[in-house]
């Protein structure tokens, strides 16, 4: 499960702008989400050739220095036939044919993509709340009702425990949600599983 959030900066004109139709088109493709990562993380030009081997050593596993030429050369070969124009065309590269260089919009920057990569053995953030507020709605009704042992609470002490619990989740959720931004680290985000 791949959920996808974006925002995007309101201080451009709205004709520059990706709605949000457009953003969820670009971020479809997995090799798309991997050029916007390794942009954001080299805030500069890169060689087109350079970004084709760090996509196949992504998404084969490998170090840059053993992708094989053929799986180099394929996807080279899609960037530059789909996946770098779709970019340009949505404002969010521009591409130097004769250097073969991909360059960084102001656009890209406008991006904030946050990728929660969720394994099948693994519970999402917003599944998460959805439990803590159970537990302090059951907790308050316990108090509510005098059941034995946590009964003895007082309403106060449910709020200070609902607003701590509450309070640490988002400081972990927040620190996490930076890891997981695309260009932040080393890998894309969705490799870190």
């Amino acid at each position: 499960m791949l959920p996808i959030t974006t925002s995007t900066n309101k201080s451009n004109s709205n004709e520059d702008e990706l709605s949000e139709d457009e953003i969820y088109d670009v971020l479809s493709n997995r090799r798309r989400r991997f050029v916007i990562h390794a942009l954001k993380r080299k805030q500069g030009p890169v060689d087109i050739s350079e970004l084709s081997e760090h996509i196949a050593a992504w998404e084969s596993g490998r170090d840059p220095d053993d992708v094989e030429y053929e799986d180099h050369r394929s996807v080279y070969s899609t960037l530059k036939r789909t996946h770098l124009p779709n970019l340009e065309q949505n404002n969010i590269i521009t591409i130097d044919e004769e250097e073969s260089v991909v360059h960084p919009t102001p656009q890209l920057e406008n991006i904030d993509v946050y990728i929660e990569a969720v394994s099948s053995k693994e519970m999402p953030w917003s599944l998460y709340y959805v439990g803590l507020a159970g537990v302090a709605v059951s907790l308050l009704l316990v108090v509510t009702v005098g059941a034995p042992v946590v009964g003895a609470l007082e309403p106060a002490e449910v709020g200070i425990f609902t607003a701590t619990a509450f309070g640490m989740s988002a400081i972990v959720h927040h620190i996490v949600g930076r890891r997981t931004r695309l260009g932040t680290r080393e890998k894309p985000p969705e490799l870190y599983q």
